[in-house]
Parts: structure tokens; sequence; C-alpha cells
């Protein structure tokens, strides 16, 4: 708008006021951000263990349903032979079969959970390594929502009709969930052992201790499975070490991140008294000033 001769002076006046109330509403708002990031942090201060407490209790709740196999022993009979695999057990018309079913998909669920909460860490290793855990957790799932028809482990027919491709798609899509459940987590182990190996900590140690058990317990799990011997011995091998694998992980993350969050929540000092965020509201008011 045109603006006549005698009214210059009022409107740079006028500018500069609003340019003024614009700086300070931006301080308060810039004050107000701060103080919110503030309360927050002393609110992580008063309850700094809250996000890792619910990941333990998700994840000794999964590793206890993952861990139903524990119990077969104490049933005699229930199975019939070392060379028949657990997941016989969960074929449709076993005793137990539907709590054990629901006991591998509760796990794989609680775990899915524990490691959304936990997050993916930090580097490129550990979010790879992240994720192949998650993979862990879906396909042990998996693996409980579709159980096997019929036992390959000790029925010869079964095992000839599954070579066939004669049964129906459960049967395989349990068989692709257990491959990809022992994929994952070994390719976890994989990315644990380089992000830790110049660690001294407790969960590097037991990263290196599994690799080496890795490394001389599959070829014993391909020559069980091969051969169709001790299948359940070497199964329950290698159920341990997973055991300890997710234990190690849920420490190892965390550990990393209470200590994160310790670190994030340590208050800025502040110069002045009476300004909080000192930066962010300088910030913020410059950029005011150039509109």
């Amino acid at each position: 708008m045109w603006r006549g001769p005698g009214t210059g002076g009022a409107a740079v006046e006028s500018s500069a006021v609003g340019a003024t109330t614009e700086a300070g509403i931006g301080r308060a708002a810039a004050r107000t951000l701060s103080d919110a990031r503030a309360a927050s942090a002393a609110r992580r201060r008063r309850n700094p263990r809250s996000g890792p407490v619910a990941v333990w209790i998700l994840g000794i709740a999964g590793l206890a349903a993952y861990n139903w196999w524990l119990l077969v022993p104490l049933k005699p009979g229930l199975m019939t032979s070392p060379n028949e695999l657990f997941s016989n057990l969960e074929v449709s018309g076993q005793p137990y079969a539907a709590v054990m079913q629901h006991c591998d998909l509760a796990s794989g669920l609680l775990l899915l959970a524990a490691f959304a909460v936990i997050g993916p860490g930090a580097g490129r290793l550990g979010r790879r390594e992240w994720l192949s855990m998650l993979a862990f957790a879906v396909a042990g799932a998996l693996g409980g929502l579709f159980p096997e028809v019929c036992a390959d482990g000790i029925n010869a027919t079964c095992r000839r009709e599954e070579w066939r491709f004669e049964l129906p798609a459960a049967q395989y899509v349990h068989m692709v969930a257990g491959i990809f459940e022992f994929a994952a987590i070994t390719l976890a182990l994989v990315y644990a052992v380089r992000r830790s190996r110049t660690s001294r900590s407790g969960p590097a140690r037991v990263y290196r201790g599994l690799a080496w058990g890795a490394v001389i317990a599959y070829p014993l799990l391909g020559a069980a499975y091969l051969t169709d011997r001790l299948g359940a011995i070497m199964e329950g091998v290698f159920f341990v070490g997973f055991t300890i694998m997710v234990a190690a992980q849920l420490a190892d993350r965390t550990h990393a991140s209470a200590a994160g969050g310790r670190r994030s929540a340590e208050p800025v000092s502040d110069t002045s008294g009476d300004q909080v965020g000192s930066l962010e509201v300088q910030e913020v008011a410059d950029s005011l000033d150039h509109l």
C-alpha cells in the first residue's frame, strides 16, 4: 500500500515495534520449548529404568515361552526318541500340541515387542543386528502359527511325502520359518561380533563364545538332520545358545540405552540465571529479526 510523505516515520517506528514484538514472541516460544525439554529430562532422571524394565519383562516372558521344550523330559513318553525333533511334538493331535504352538507364537510376539521397544541403537552394524533379531522373533512366531502336519523326524512316510512336496503348505511354511529363525539369529551374532570386536564387556565376550560354539555345532546339526540322528539333542543345544544370545542382546542394548538416556538427561549449564536454552532463544530471535 502507498503511504503519504507525512506517514513515513510512523511506518518505520511501527515496523521496528513489530519486529521487537515478534522477536519477543520468538524468545518466549523458544523458552517454552526449552522448558519442556528440561521437564522431560527431569522425568527421565526421576525414572531412568522405566524403559529397560519394560524390555526385560517382555524379554523374560518371551524366553520363558520359547523354552517350553525344557519341560518335555519331565513328561515320560512324550518324546519317544532322541532322533525326534521338538517341532514334531507340535503336530496337531499330539498331546499338548496346541499349548506348544501357542508358546512359540507368544514367544515370537513378546521378543518382537521387546526389541521394538529397545530400538535399533547406533551404527550401521547395530541396526542390522537389531533387524536380524526382529526377523528371528517373526520367524519364531510364524513357526507357532504354522505347525507341522506330520512328524518328519521319525515318520518315514511323512519324510518321503515331504521331499515330494505332497504335504499341505503349513509343513513347508514351518520349515522355511525354522530356517529363517536359525539364519536370522546367526546373522545377528555375526554383526554383534563385528560390532564389539574391540570391546571387553560381558555381552561382547558372550558373542565371541557363541561364535566359536556355532562353528563347532553347525556341522553337527547338519549331520543330525541328514542322518535323522540325535536331532532333539542338537536342537536343544541350539535353543540354549539362542536363549543366551537373546539375553546378551537385551543386556547389551538396555545398558547402551540407559547410558544414552543418562547423557541426554544431563542438565545444560546456563550462564544467566534468567535465560534457559539461550542458544535456541537466540536462533529463533535471529530468524524472526530477518522477517
